[in-house]
C-alpha cells in the first residue's frame, strides 16, 4: 500500500493540464472500512495537501457525524477523489476531474483496500463512473434511490456550500439519507 500511495503522490500523468501543477491528494490504509470518492481537490486543498480541508469537508464531516480525528484516520476512512489534483477553474466552478486518475489508480487502490464495507460516491462524476448504467438520469434521482445501491455504495450530492439550494429543494435528503449514512458510518468506524 505504501508503495502505491507513494507512486500516486508522485504522479504527473496529466501535468500539462493542471494550472497549479500536480499535487495528488489521497489518503488510504488497508484497514479502512469506508472509502470516500469525491470529485477533485479545490485550491485550498491543493495548498494544504489535506483532503476535504475546506467548507465542503466541514459539511461532509457533519453529514457523516464524525470528528476531524475520525475523518482523517486513514485506518478507518480512505479518501480517493476521481481526480487527485486540482483541475482548474471553469465557468461555473472548478473544471471536471481529470479522467486519467480514476483510470490509472482507482482499481489498484481498491485492490489494496480489502476491508471496505461502504463506498461513498459524492457527486455525479463518481456516481456515473462506479454505478455506470445503474445511475439515474440526474444526481437527484440517483441520491433519492440510494437504497438500490446499498450495501456497497451510497451516493451523495456534493457537500459544497453552493449546494444549499439543492438541499433546500430536497428536504428528503436530510430526513431519509443522512440518518442511513450516519448509521452505516458508525457501524464501520
Amino acid at each position: 500500500m505504501q508503495d502505491l500511495l507513494s507512486n500516486i503522490r508522485q504522479c504527473t500523468i496529466c501535468e500539462k493540464h493542471l494550472p497549479l501543477g500536480p499535487r495528488p491528494i489521497v489518503s488510504a490504509h488497508s484497514n479502512a472500512k469506508i472509502v470516500i470518492i469525491g470529485q477533485a481537490p479545490g485550491t485550498k486543498v491543493h495548498k494544504t495537501g489535506i483532503p476535504w480541508d475546506d467548507p465542503s469537508g466541514k459539511q461532509l464531516r457533519n453529514w457523516l457525524g464524525v470528528t476531524d480525528a475520525v475523518f482523517y484516520d486513514e485506518t478507518k476512512i480512505a479518501i480517493m477523489p476521481m481526480g487527485f489534483c486540482y483541475p482548474g477553474k471553469g465557468n461555473s466552478g472548478d473544471l471536471p476531474p481529470r479522467p486519467e486518475c480514476a483510470q490509472q489508480w482507482h482499481k489498484p487502490l481498491l485492490e489494496h483496500l480489502p476491508n471496505v464495507e461502504l463506498i461513498l460516491l459524492i457527486g455525479m462524476y463518481a456516481q456515473n463512473y462506479y454505478l455506470k448504467n445503474k445511475a439515474k438520469k440526474t444526481l437527484t434521482e440517483t441520491v433519492a434511490n440510494f437504497k438500490a445501491y446499498l450495501p456497497t455504495y451510497l451516493p451523495l450530492p456534493h457537500p459544497s456550500p453552493r449546494n444549499r439550494f439543492w438541499l433546500t429543494k430536497n428536504p428528503w435528503f436530510e430526513i431519509e439519507v443522512l440518518p442511513e449514512l450516519r448509521s452505516r458510518v458508525q457501524e464501520w468506524i
